[in-house]
């Protein structure tokens, strides 16, 4: 694979994993995207606000090529987790448009740089701080993906709405009927497997 292919492979996963986790938010009131949906507080436009954050560092700080966006939810003395959420006064507009503005700082650093360069991580301990690009971008399309995982599930239980975008839901075919009878099925199969488990042991 060439250089070039490799990029582009990178690029096209980062982009999709961005493109999901927006598509996220789409349809749904202030309230649902910011209201905690795990008891760790998961939401979905904390999920955002957090993947800008990361991209912003991995793929411009570390590499000497900083933003210049204000990010004083990781300035020393932020509380914790406070990348996570999104405040009253942290619209919608301002978490998505940090994220956009993150993808073209981010796609110039992969535009710019060979894939191999290595930068230095600033928030990893000094002596491993070192990192190529290829493994920079990596890290953040790892990170992305596992975050738009989080956000379909958020959203599926919000109002049912699964997939990658609004043309693709990647989802075998079947009506409501057709998953309830199929959540049946494993449920099924789960006691099933459970009663047996429970029989093995008293052998």
């Amino acid at each position: 694979m060439t250089a070039t292919d490799a990029r582009s492979d990178l690029h096209f996963y980062l982009q999709s994993a961005r493109d999901a986790l927006l598509w996220k938010l789409e349809g749904l009131s202030e309230y649902e995207i910011r209201r905690p949906s795990t008891p760790t507080g998961t939401n979905l436009l904390g999920l955002v606000k957090h993947a800008a954050s990361v991209e912003l560092g991995y793929l411009g700080d570390t590499f000497g090529r900083p933003s210049g966006e204000a990010l004083p939810w990781l300035d020393d003395g932020a509380e914790p987790n406070a990348d996570m959420w999104a405040t009253a006064d942290e619209s919608r507009s301002f978490v998505v448009g940090l994220y956009r503005r993150a993808w073209d700082h981010a796609d110039a650093t992969l535009d710019a740089l060979p894939l191999d360069t290595v930068g230095r991580v600033p928030w990893w301990p000094e002596g491993r701080d070192e990192v190529t690009l290829h493994h920079a971008v990596v890290r953040v399309v790892a990170d992305t993906q596992r975050h738009a995982g989080h956000a379909d599930i958020i959203r599926e239980l919000m109002d049912g709405a699964v997939g990658m975008n609004e043309s693709n839901d990647g989802m075998a075919p079947g009506d409501a009927a057709w998953w309830e009878g199929q959540c049946d099925r494993m449920e099924r199969a789960a006691r099933e497997a459970e009663r047996r488990a429970a029989a093995e042991r008293r052998d």
